[in-house]
């Protein structure tokens, strides 16, 4: 028999597949999509992701084993692995990259160093730092990451490594499983009762322990026993709720063999018994568009509607669901943010049941672990996998085997972009080669679509479908723009809200309707202000003022975390005169109070929805009408759907259409525009405030007017001219270090050899706005790449010349992050 020897891939930033040898004892269970221990380096094991298997021998390398299989079943499709495969090499990533990012963290195992005593008479030579380890090891922290964790800056390794060497201290690698399925404990009747005579006389003989006795009749009731629909066994939880009996009773029923109790493994996820309701009818409009999607859909994979907002997109996704559920394939329903699952949750499960999943990172480690097996599950046992999943950008890496549509909503929005770690892919992009491989449809929709899916739409490249009308054949709402330099200047200002906002919220308010007040920046204030010296805190390990929380009372950094409580003075100059400019979402809430003193009001950033049920219970609130007013952030904007709300601000328009980048005015029209189809969605036209100090600036004109096509022509213009996207692709390249000195030697080197390149168009290498973030200085390089050109053989060009600096001695500890379509 040949040996047999697996090449597996490694939850680490490395390109490279490694070869194992196969024990004769493994190879009826290894095969290619399930996880295996091996042994990587010195002493580290991890759980690696075997690909393929062959019976060649690596030549001139010695080869370790594989330790253990971990999976009865293999936890990825060949097609899954083919994306990733395609992911590696779009954004210039390493297949360890993806590994990590795809699989989640309860699927990622590896080893971690645990430390022992070894038992013999310590040597008296010991330094302080030794006597330190020794010590924690005598208190049962063995676990290296506790005992640095614990001990701090007092931890030494080289203590630890001398340790070590004198025999006093040796360490081993031990694979900590970081999925472990829950269990529950049920409650049966003892094998020996076989009949009611039998049970009759068991009851009999608790006559001296009454409550034991009517715990057995309370059981046999609950679990109608020896009747038709007996009940086997019942969760002991469910046995005891809401009864006076104790847990010590059913243990005193187990020793007389009365009961039995066993634990029995059940599912983190909630499944609630949904009434399902029919699916609503398309009206006209939404009909016509979709005929015309399932037209485009036979001639083009992939399809854009451009279906403003309030025109009911929503409704014509889920019957598109429905074909697709009837044919016996899967489908994938993508949401920018988990915000938007909320409702979208609700109505999918109305109609679909518990054949909908929903995958996103307010999950836990375990519950997205046991998302994962159903969707795997569906190949074998449809009725038991999910078939429909609703996730955020990371769904896309479910095992689907069987998918048949994939539905990007809201498919403008960057969330879609994965900024940091690698790998740097947009799910969007994703969602279309997802769709080519599992040869699976792709719909694309928007009210405000990106210009690059309009691009290709215009290009034929994709189908595009428009629906042009709301649904009730509701008017899109009214857009007003108030000067807030003009109401400042004639003191007609109401804290923030200029007359025009004011006056509209009072009659919304005295005809109970409903507001949102738009403001993208959360937190009391963006700085504080020295009023004698003018001096503003600034974080000590990122280029950015400090922004003041006051329901904390502290100076908080949205970067890296730091925060410190609001000093009494200045810690310039000593003065108390500190005063808070600017305005966040926290300060808005506070000011509104007093100018509407009846009004409940509620606030949606990202510090009122950390914990996992906080959004849904704002949404919630909005629609029982317990919120009068919300303000927020970008949330707002994500395709919500509120019945009464009929006035919406966005307080500061200026912020959005000044921002220093080339995608400022795109962004400030989608996010506008999106913030704007909150209002009047059900019932009467709503209205729109937009304030601003430039009135007359040419796309607040064209945002009043709501017109996208112009916005898109115009935006086209410039950008063609200027070599931006869609016409040119870009790559962004972030060399970062902790001294400034080593990040502008590295980034001129690597422009250099860029600019060796005479088909590439380099800028840079520049600061960005933001030039230090965690004690971390970046600098950037932009390359513009004209669409003629390979690009498969540019980004060769591109991460070879990284490689060639990154290998410079003075560059070895220099990180050099590749972004391609940066966002």
């Amino acid at each position: 028999m040949p040996e047999l020897f697996a090449q597996v891939i490694l939850p680490l930033s490395l390109h490279d597949s490694f070869t194992y040898k196969v024990p004769a004892s493994l190879e009826s269970e290894i095969a290619p999509g399930k996880r295996a221990i091996v042994q990587f380096g010195k002493k580290k094991l991890y759980a690696a992701l075997v690909i393929s298997l062959s019976d060649k021998k690596p030549e001139d390398m010695e080869v370790k084993e594989v330790q253990e299989i971990l999976d009865e079943h293999p936890i990825i499709f060949p097609v899954n692995f083919k994306l990733w495969q395609w992911l590696a090499q779009y954004y210039c990533c390493t297949l360890g990259d993806v590994f990590r990012a795809a699989l989640p963290t309860g699927l990622k195992l590896e080893s971690k160093s645990k430390l022992f005593l070894t038992g013999i008479d310590e040597p008296v030579n010991l330094s302080p730092k030794e006597e330190l380890i020794i010590r924690q090891l005598q208190e049962d922290v063995s676990q290296l990451s506790d005992m640095e964790h614990k001990l701090g800056t007092e931890f030494s390794f080289q203590a630890l490594r001398s340790l070590m060497d004198k025999k006093v201290v040796y360490a081993e690698e031990k694979i900590s499983s970081k999925y472990k399925p829950k269990t529950e404990a049920f409650i049966k009747l003892h094998s020996s009762i076989s009949s009611e005579r039998v049970l009759q006389e068991k009851a009999d003989s608790l006559k001296r322990a009454k409550k034991q006795q009517e715990l057995l009749f309370h059981f046999c009731t609950v679990a109608n026993a020896f009747s038709d629909d007996q009940i086997n066994e019942i969760p002991k939880k469910e046995l005891l709720s809401g009864t006076a009996y104790s847990g010590t009773l059913v243990k005193e029923l187990v020793k007389k063999k009365i009961l039995t109790e066993h634990q029995k493994q059940v599912s983190r996820l909630e499944e609630e018994k949904i009434e399902q309701v029919s699916i609503n009818l398309l009206n006209k409009y939404q009909a016509k568009a979709y005929e015309e999607i399932k037209t485009t859909f036979e001639n083009q994979q992939v399809t854009l509607i451009h279906g403003i907002t309030a025109s009911g997109k929503t409704e014509i996704y889920i019957h598109l669901i429905d074909e697709i559920i009837k044919t016996g394939r899967q489908a994938l329903y993508l949401v920018p943010e988990i915000a938007l699952t909320t409702q979208i949750e609700k109505r999918l499960k109305n109609v679909f049941g518990n054949k909908v999943g929903i995958y996103h990172s307010k999950l836990n480690s375990q519950e997205r672990v046991e998302i994962w097996e159903k969707v795997l599950q569906f190949n074998d046992n449809p009725k038991e996998g999910y078939q429909v999943v609703l996730g955020a950008r990371s769904a896309v890496f479910l095992p689907f085997s069987k998918l048949g549509i994939v539905i990007v909503d809201e498919e403008h929005e960057n969330s879609f972009k994965q900024f940091d770690p690698a790998p740097r892919y947009n799910a969007r992009d994703m969602a279309v080669v997802l769709g080519y491989q599992n040869d699976a449809k792709v719909l694309l929709g928007s009210a405000t679509p990106s210009f690059e899916s309009y691009y290709n739409a215009l290009k034929n490249k994709y189908g595009l479908v428009n629906l042009m009308k709301r649904h009730s054949e509701m008017e899109l709402p009214e857009i007003m723009v108030a000067d807030i330099k003009r109401a400042y200047k004639r003191k007609q200002m109401r804290s923030f809200l200029t007359p025009e906002l004011f006056e509209m919220m009072e009659a919304a308010l005295e005809k109970n309707e409903q507001i949102i007040l738009f403001q993208n920046r959360r937190g009391y204030s963006p700085y504080v202000e020295c009023f004698s010296c003018g001096d503003i805190p600034k974080c000590r390990n990122c280029d950015v003022s400090l922004t003041y929380h006051k329901y904390k009372r502290r100076l908080s950094c949205h970067y890296c975390g730091f925060s410190y409580q609001l000093p009494d003075k200045c810690e310039n100059c000593g003065s108390p005169e500190l005063k808070t400019r600017g305005y966040g979402t926290e300060k808005i809430e506070d000011e509104l109070k007093p100018l509407f003193r009846n009004a409940r009001i509620a606030r949606m950033d990202l510090d009122t929805t950390q914990s996992k049920n906080a959004f849904a219970k704002i949404v919630k609130n909005l629609e029982e009408r317990k919120t009068d007013i919300l303000i927020g952030t970008q949330m707002v904007t994500k395709g919500l759907d509120f019945e009464h709300v009929s006035v919406v601000g966005i307080l500061n328009a200026d912020n959005l259409i000044n921002f220093p980048d080339f995608r400022a005015h795109e962004r400030a029209y989608q996010l506008i525009s999106q913030v704007a189809g909150r209002a009047g969605r059900k019932h009467k036209q709503g209205k729109v405030v937009i304030q601003t100090s430039q009135p007359d600036h040419p796309l607040i004109e064209l945002i009043r007017e709501q017109n996208y096509q112009a916005t898109l022509k115009e935006q086209f213009e410039e950008r063609q001219l200027f070599k931006y996207p869609p016409f040119f692709r870009l790559v962004k390249i972030v060399i970062k270090h902790k001294n400034v000195q080593s990040v502008d030697r590295a980034a001129n080197q690597l422009a250099q050899q860029l600019k060796k390149h005479k088909q590439l168009i380099v800028m840079g290498p520049e600061y960005p706005l933001i030039s230090r973030i965690q004690l971390w200085h970046h600098k950037e390089i932009w390359i513009k790449i004209d669409r003629k050109l390979n690009l498969d053989l540019v980004k060769k060009e591109i991460t070879t010349a990284v490689k060639a600096v990154r290998h410079l001695p003075s560059n070895s500890s220099c990180v050099f992050n590749i972004d391609v379509d940066p966002s």
